[in-house]
């Protein structure tokens, strides 16, 4: 299965949140697949997708339960796959998407506030 994204796409090393300055360019790829996910939409899309029979669908599955045209549906799926959120996968005509389940989990990662650091004790 080929996974559709671009380097500009790659998840940083550091979290925003790990106490370190995250760099510019980390943290504008990072806000990239961020505006993918924070469509209502969209999130809709990647739950669908996930419940779906076997974790994929069509873009024919998924236009009726989100009350969206096709162009709109494959637009959405678009941003998503560019995003490295989700894959697609051609076979014959028809194309199917399924959760990325590592890219997922980076941002969860990303976005999990460190555990409380350890501070010098006064003497």
């Amino acid at each position: 299965m080929a996974v559709v994204g671009t380097a500009d796409t790659a998840m940083p090393a550091i979290s925003p949140l790990a106490g370190e300055p995250i760099k510019r360019a980390d943290a504008e790829r990072l806000a990239g697949v961020l505006k993918a996910f924070a469509d209502p939409a969209r999130l809709r899309l990647l739950s669908l997708i996930q419940a779906a029979p076997e974790g994929e669908a069509s873009v024919t599955d998924l236009t009726a339960p989100l009350n969206l045209s096709q162009p709109t549906v494959s637009h959405h799926l678009r941003i998503l796959t560019e995003a490295g959120l989700i894959e697609r996968e051609k076979r014959g005509v028809w194309a199917y998407y399924r959760i990325v389940p590592s890219a997922i989990a980076a941002i969860a990662d990303l976005l999990t506030p460190p555990r409380k650091r350890p501070t010098k004790k006064s003497r």
